[in-house]
């Protein structure tokens, strides 16, 4: 009888002592933010891909040297699409239930986007697709789910359009000019059309349509049609190596590439520098930042996350375009956490919907980016239950030879033309889906 007890009495305590094991690390992983990172660290786009991936993890790292968000910290899995979308489904698919449930999503492609947009409303997981996707989506009261944070392709567009005619001389100085549209033939390449057809409507200028195949390495045929045309301006709507080919294609045709401007995702260094000075002159928009290696937050994550061997990529690549712009969109999801934690409980885990609130209730103040390192680089930032946008302003860098100047002023899509638009096009796919528009009560939930 004693055996037995004590043999019960063992049992007992070593199930005790296994919970005791169990209980904080299941503690600790309820505490964990889940950040799914959809990545293309090989294939065409591998080069541009890259840079931005290990900015959005390098940020995550610095938050969690930080402290977490009130103590809450980061965890994330990364996820290859090779930029194809039927993968980037997948992705979704496998990630969207992990650890606890995905935060959100941030595709990093257009065509990704498009298919997720269909899903996430199902699966209540917000869309975070800050500069990218579909611009229409900037209407939250048809897509309650989607986040163009920052800007859209329509904002691009028009921005670029604001800025040749400032060098014009007046918008009324764009009569009778040729600007040609080289675009990656994709979703993504074919955001901008509707956009650029209206200005020229508008404005009486002849726009060239020059779609460029997957991945954009031949384009002999494209820059022929512009030999011969000679437009007044090139759009470049590229991303990878179709940037690059376009810029050699540029120099062996002798076409100036102080008439290029190249759109957010065409502007950055993987882009000029296998060209380097043949490139020089050349410009593209910018989502507000650019190259920023003087920033508060690249010196911050130089010293609390580099410094200590725990870098993503290579050290020399830190602040650099795309890099940046993978920390600037790992810190607008952490800051919609933040933000829901201000609502539902500082210190909590949130989840997809409470992250989805936080989202069209966020309040980037200057002073909140300042202390979140990113004095100079962005302006503020405020969204809305029908502005899932927050923020239209950009403005224009240009490549010296060797790395990247600002050569405009700050920028603003002009709403009178884009909101319309905006509508129209998010009215119409309410209705190819059967779909109705929020209400107030809606929007307050």
């Amino acid at each position: 009888m004693k055996l037995r007890q004590l043999a019960l009495a063992a049992t007992v305590a070593a199930a005790g002592f296994s919970s005791a094991l169990v209980a904080p690390a299941a503690f600790a992983q309820a505490k964990e933010q889940f950040f799914p990172v959809l990545v293309y660290r090989t294939g065409a786009y591998a080069p541009n891909g890259v840079p931005f991936a290990n900015g959005y993890v390098d940020y995550l790292k610095l938050v969690n040297a930080r402290g977490g968000i009130n103590g809450v910290k980061m965890s994330w899995e990364e996820c290859e699409t090779g930029y194809a979308t039927d993968r980037g489904v997948e992705c979704y698919e496998r990630l969207k239930g992990k650890n606890g449930g995905a935060t959100v999503f941030q595709p990093l492609s257009t065509g990704i986007t498009f298919a997720l947009t269909e899903k996430a409303p199902g699966d209540k997981i917000p869309l975070i697709t800050a500069g990218y996707g579909r611009s229409e989506s900037a209407d939250g009261g048809v897509f309650k789910w989607n986040f163009p944070l920052v800007g859209t392709y329509w904002v691009a567009a028009d921005v670029l359009v604001q800025h040749i005619a400032k060098k014009e001389g007046g918008m009324d100085k764009l009569k009778g000019k040729k600007i040609a549209l080289v675009y990656h033939d994709s979703p993504y390449g074919k955001e901008p059309i509707p956009l650029l057809q209206e200005r020229a409507k508008m404005l009486g200028f002849e726009l060239m349509l020059l779609p460029v195949t997957h991945p954009g390495v031949e384009q002999k045929s494209t820059w022929l049609q512009i030999r011969q045309n000679r437009p007044d301006y090139v759009l470049n709507w590229g991303w990878g190596v179709m940037n690059s080919t376009a810029l050699k294609e540029a120099q062996a045709t002798g076409y100036p590439r102080e008439k290029m401007y190249g759109v957010w995702w065409a502007g950055a260094e993987p882009d000029v520098k296998d060209v380097g000075p043949g490139a020089k002159g050349y410009n593209a928009v910018m989502m507000q930042h650019g190259a920023e290696p003087q920033s508060a937050v690249v010196k911050e994550v130089l010293e609390k996350v580099h410094a200590k061997g725990q870098g993503t990529g290579p050290k020399e690549d830190v602040g650099q375009v795309l890099y940046m712009r993978g920390m600037q969109a790992a810190m607008l999801g952490v800051e919609g956490v933040r933000a829901a934690q201000e609502r539902y409980g500082k210190g909590k885990v949130v989840t997809g919907e409470q992250m989805r609130w936080a989202l069209e209730n966020l309040n980037l103040t200057q002073a909140k980016l300042d202390a979140l390192g990113f004095k100079g680089v962005m302006r503020p930032l405020s969204t809305s239950c029908v502005d899932h946008m927050g923020a239209n302003w950009a403005r224009i860098h240009t490549w010296d030879g060797s790395k990247f100047v600002w050569s405009s002023d700050w920028l603003q899509g002009d709403e009178q033309i884009i909101k319309p638009m905006v509508k129209a096009a998010a009215d119409k796919y309410a209705a190819e889906k059967k779909l109705t528009r929020r209400t107030g009560a809606d929007c307050q939930s």
